[in-house]
């Protein structure tokens, strides 16, 4: 059973939309680095994207500008659904990160271009948003995007750090738009980064 098994509607406007729907089913097959609280295993693009959801309507006080919760939690739902074709690239990966922006164009073209046309293009306009960082709100869902990890490797003893060898400098640039979006959270990421390098988890 599958996509295959699809009986149409009739509308070519709904099947577009309901066969769009069955697609983004595939986030929850792109295994991320990051792994849950639990340690049991590694968490999906599905469930991050939830959680980041979830967590702007947490942080939104601490952020200097006032974002629009709901706009940022539909950004922080789209923001990777790209990677069901460009796959997930590790953040701290150098190598990676040279064709990743090639890669996920490429996949934004092929995947939004599946809706309809206004839909394709609103989900294409909040991935562009969230990618280039200027607005309120596209700040803030970048925050909630560093903040989510961060937290996950300060529960799992540095799991993602420890396995990339990642140098404490490397995550600083990584969570610079916490540090400059939120600052109230700049005492807490110190002390744990702090914390990470005395434990191993970060090389200094």
């Amino acid at each position: 059973m599958g996509k295959e098994e699809y009986l149409g509607s009739g509308s070519e406007r709904i099947d577009s939309l309901l066969l769009f729907s069955a697609e983004i089913d595939k986030m929850t097959a792109i295994e991320r680095r990051t792994l849950l609280v639990d340690r049991s295993r590694r968490e999906n693009d599905a469930e991050h994207s939830w959680h980041i959801a979830v967590m702007a309507m947490l942080f939104e006080e601490y952020a200097l500008e006032k974002p629009d919760v709901g706009r940022v939690s539909e950004m922080c739902a789209a923001h990777d659904l790209v990677e069901i074709y460009a796959g997930d690239t590790f953040a701290y990966d150098e190598k990676g990160n040279l064709d990743k922006a090639a890669r996920e164009k490429e996949a934004a073209d092929r995947l939004f271009g599946s809706l309809p046309d206004e839909k394709g293009k609103y989900l294409r306009a909040l991935w562009e948003e969230f990618d280039a960082m200027e607005t309120a709100d596209a700040k803030y869902a970048a925050c909630m995007d560093r903040l989510q990890p961060f937290l996950h490797n300060v529960l799992t003893g540095g799991h993602t750090w420890v396995e990339g060898k990642t140098r404490r400098a490397a995550v600083e640039r990584r969570t610079a738009i916490l540090r400059e979006f939120m600052p109230a959270l700049v005492p807490w990421l110190t002390a744990n980064l702090d914390r990470a390098v005395e434990r191993g988890w970060l090389l200094p």
